[in-house]
Parts: structure tokens; C-alpha cells; sequence
């Protein structure tokens, strides 16, 4: 039974792009001022690694950017992300697999849910 779980858990791996929302404001509460954006990085990356089940997590520059914008201590309280599993072409890497996160821009956070992204639509 359970050398079938994994023989399916290696077919789901692949190359995917899902959207979603993140909810920093819950995960920052009761977090030090000046350790507000660092641990939203941080957080972003741990929701990263669950969802998309690898080790290894890149943040985009836009991201940061976006993180960091106003300030240290004023982290914006939502931020919609793009993770993408990419395969990982560097010879000497442990994984096989990689997720790049991206921002992506919203004018509402109203209404949107988790949804997996067509590669065509890229």
C-alpha cells in the first residue's frame, strides 16, 4: 500500500503553475516590527514549499520588491503569487524540481481563489 502512494506522488510531480492568494497579516501577527518583512519573506517561502512540495524556493526581484515597498514594519496585509514548478537543470542539485514565486498584480483581492494556470496562457 504504501509504495503505491509514492509511485503516485512522483507521477503528480511535474511541471505546474498555480495562483493564489497568501495571507501575510495572520502570519505576521504578534511579529517584532523590524522582523515583519524578512519573516513575510520567510512565510511566503515556507507556503511555497507546502504547496508545491519542494525543497528548494525562489523569490522574484518584483516580489521583494513588492514586499519591501512600504517598509520594514508596514508589510502589506495580502499578495497574490504565481508558483511555478520548474525543473531544475543544474547537474550537482539534490531535487529534480524548483518554484519560482512571482507577484502578481490585483486591484481587488475580492473573490479570487486558487487556480491552476494553463501553460498556454502564458
Amino acid at each position: 500500500m504504501g509504495k503505491d502512494r509514492k509511485d503516485r506522488k512522483t507521477a503528480e510531480m511535474g511541471v505546474s503553475i498555480r495562483e493564489c492568494t497568501i495571507n501575510l497579516h495572520k502570519r505576521l501577527h504578534k511579529t517584532t516590527f523590524k522582523k515583519k518583512a524578512p519573516k513575510a519573506i520567510k512565510e511566503i517561502k515556507a507556503f511555497a514549499k507546502k504547496l508545491m512540495q519542494t525543497e528548494d524556493v525562489r523569490v522574484d526581484v518584483q516580489l521583494n520588491k513588492f514586499i519591501w515597498s512600504k517598509g520594514v514594519r508596514n508589510v502589506p496585509y495580502r499578495v497574490r503569487v504565481r508558483l511555478h514548478r520548474k525543473h531544475n537543470d543544474d547537474e550537482e542539485a539534490s531535487d529534480k524540481f524548483y518554484t519560482h514565486v512571482t507577484y502578481v498584480k490585483v486591484d481587488s483581492f475580492k473573490g479570487l481563489e486558487t487556480k491552476i494556470v494553463d501553460d498556454e496562457a502564458e
